[in-house]
């Protein structure tokens, strides 16, 4: 099992956050549906009030459970996941991913 960690910064403006919310609303429940997917949910920074925390308003987390990288790799290909790339690309400044093992 793999989980990964896609780490989306967004451009400065409450618009291509927006767009970018959007866009994975209409995907999340397909990418749910694919063969090996165990979990994908869409994440943003809660304001906890503390002074431990680090948080970033232009960056949204994607949180993935994969069955293996054959999985992951198929889910990049699909027509919905380029279909949401192409909607997001004004919107998107860089994209960080770890791919992570039980240790």
């Amino acid at each position: 099992m793999l989980t990964v960690i896609a780490d989306i910064q967004v451009r400065t403006g409450a618009e291509h956050k927006q767009n970018v919310l959007n866009a994975f609303a209409k995907i999340i429940p397909t990418v749910l549906q694919e063969s090996g997917c165990h979990g994908y949910q869409l994440l943003r920074d809660h304001d906890a009030g503390v002074d431990y925390q680090q948080t970033d308003e232009h960056t949204l987390t994607v949180l993935e459970s994969w069955q293996d990288m054959a999985a992951l790799n198929a889910h990049l290909q699909t027509a919905h996941m380029q279909a949401y790339q192409a909607e997001v690309k004004d919107d998107v400044v860089g994209m960080k991913i770890r791919i992570l093992a039980a240790a």
